[in-house]
């Protein structure tokens, strides 16, 4: 390989880097108090929960698909963590029967129940019905939504955020241990988790395996429902934990709560490196894509970037990072 081929290859490979990196400097240039380690504690908090959905979300995208309803997922998790972990001193609570605090391991088993069974929804149709995951999970999507939106509409005063939240779920969310924030160290527990799985494990060798070429692993002996279920199974239980985490982080669940996660969790995905090609992808990748995607997200709210602005700027992105991993293909083929 010559060199002019030779830089036009690295360019590829990090030309989303390098773009991302100098939307950064230009930031800090705007604003060095940007780099302050307070704002620092502040990305990397918000980027936890979505960091868990993309580790998620991850495992779909190796197998060359993806999933547009994680985020309504989500938000139904949370509402039904923090409805089961209201303050018990609050009068209009969703539960005015609950007189004593809940052991905290009640909603958060439930809330993981719950994406549980809407995940094992998407993951039969891709199995078994062999439906586009992008047809199931937008179809799951509306449901979850729906099902969110009665959810917190069956409350005794109508429809209303759910707030008020137990001070031991928010300390324990909110709190820091050895001056690191919790959300941070549970990030990095469920990406250890997930490494473990992907690379030392024979579901994870199946999954890559399955998104590379689904026939040839099939002829191979792998039972490729059996693992696409599982790869869905372990999703729902990060997005369990993420929902959970998200209810005590804002300490107000709504109708919105999950609105455009999926999307962010997928586009750090993307900027990680994990290809919609299937078969390509690592964890250390996806959580520096979503810590870089965050970062370009509080940045723009940190310098009064205009909201509809945001959208448009969010949107370049993934269409830059989709289009430079179609490249990628390509240029491989």
């Amino acid at each position: 390989m010559d060199k002019t081929k030779k830089w036009n290859v690295i360019l590829l490979d990090y030309a989303l880097y390098l773009i991302l990196g100098i939307m950064i400097i230009g930031v800090v240039i705007a604003d060095s108090s940007f780099l302050s380690m307070n704002n620092m504690w502040k990305i990397l908090s918000q980027a936890s929960t979505r960091g868990i959905l993309a580790l998620g979300v991850a495992g779909m995208i190796v197998l060359a698909g993806t999933d547009l309803s994680a985020g309504r997922i989500l938000g139904c998790g949370a509402a039904i963590s923090a409805s089961l972990l209201q303050s018990v001193t609050y009068a209009s609570r969703m539960y005015p029967q609950i007189t004593e605090p809940l052991p905290m391991i009640i909603p958060l088993f439930l809330s993981i129940a719950v994406c549980v069974g809407f995940c094992l929804i998407n993951g039969f149709g891709v199995a078994k019905l062999h439906m586009h995951a992008f047809i199931i999970s937008l179809g799951t999507q509306l449901i979850a939504y729906g099902v969110l939106c009665l959810y917190i509409d069956s409350q005794k005063g109508g429809a209303q955020p759910i707030a008020s939240l137990d001070p031991r779920y928010i300390s324990l969310v909110n709190g820091k241990f050895w001056g690191v924030p919790n959300l941070v160290w549970f990030l990095i527990l469920c990406a250890i988790v997930m490494w473990v799985i992907w690379n030392k494990t024979t579901l994870g060798k199946n999954m890559f395996a399955i998104g590379g070429n689904t026939e040839a692993a099939a002829v191979s002996g792998v039972n490729v429902a059996k693992n696409i279920m599982m790869v869905y199974l372990v999703a729902g239980v990060l997005y369990g934990i993420a929902a959970f985490l998200e209810a005590g982080r804002i300490q107000s669940v709504t109708t919105a709560t999950g609105l455009n996660y999926d999307l962010d969790a997928i586009s750090g995905c993307v900027i990680g490196g994990v290809s919609f090609s299937g078969g390509v992808g690592t964890i250390p990748g996806v959580l520096i894509g979503v810590i870089i995607l965050q970062v370009i997200n509080y940045s723009l709210y940190y310098l009064g970037v205009n909201a509809y602005l945001q959208y448009v700027i969010k949107g370049l992105i993934i269409i830059l990072a989709v289009a430079i991993d179609v490249r990628k293909y390509i240029a491989k083929k």
